[in-house]
């Protein structure tokens, strides 16, 4: 799944390159998607590749070539609603957006997460109070959680949660993974939802509480 700002971008060179063969410069992407550093479009650039949508060529200027579009993306021109949101009319004028944050272990812990990657556009109903933000989810830890690869979590930031919980953790201040959580004998446990993934046991200072799941978000394609 894209994000808003990926997709958007994406759409762009296309269209560019469907004049020119030439993809536009980072600073025309950084100017049509109102960002405000390059910074930005670099982020934006290396997750399409990463996806498969787009290819980096060597020994050429501006050296992309888009090398597939969503399924969806030729309905949306034709209809003109490139911005268009997968709910009704009456949710998507009410939509909000929280920050995607990139991609969040649900096995081993990875590096963490801290450049924003875009955003996501969500219907409050999918959040409540507080303030949200997004993952996307590497690995099949929680799978009996109903939480799968290449799934969106929104998550509310927090810095606590009860036991039994589904939380963002942050260990040793390095390393963020997304798990159940769990205190027992003055010991903080970060449980998996699959029998092929062990427990994680950590001192409570080793582990800090970013947040706790609110609802996810899954395409199929």
């Amino acid at each position: 799944m894209l994000t808003k700002k990926q997709r958007e971008l994406l759409i762009f060179i296309h269209d560019n390159m469907k004049e020119s063969d030439v993809a536009p410069s980072f600073d025309e992407m950084r100017i049509a998607l109102g960002l405000k550093s390059k910074s930005g479009i670099h982020r934006l650039i290396s997750a399409l590749v990463e996806r498969g949508y787009l290819e980096r060529l060597p020994h050429r200027a501006r050296a992309l070539q888009v090398t597939r579009l969503p399924k969806d993306i030729s309905a949306e021109k034709e209809t003109n609603a490139n911005n268009i949101a997968p709910f009704p009319a009456a949710i998507a004028a009410d939509m909000t957006s929280v920050p995607l944050y990139g991609r969040i272990a649900a096995g081993s812990p990875i590096e963490a997460i801290r450049d924003e990657n875009g955003a996501v556009d969500l219907p409050p109903m999918m959040m409540g109070s507080g303030e949200h933000y997004a993952l996307e989810v590497d690995g099949e830890s929680m799978i009996n959680a109903g939480i799968n690869d290449g799934d969106t979590v929104i998550i509310k930031k927090c810095d606590h949660a009860n036991d039994g919980d589904i939380v963002v953790a942050l260990v040793d201040g390095e390393e963020v993974t997304l798990k159940r959580l769990k205190r027992k004998d003055g010991k903080v446990i970060l449980i998996p939802e699959n029998d092929e993934f062990t427990e994680q046991v950590f001192t409570p200072d080793r582990v800090q509480i970013q947040g706790k799941l609110a609802s996810l978000m899954r395409t199929y394609h």
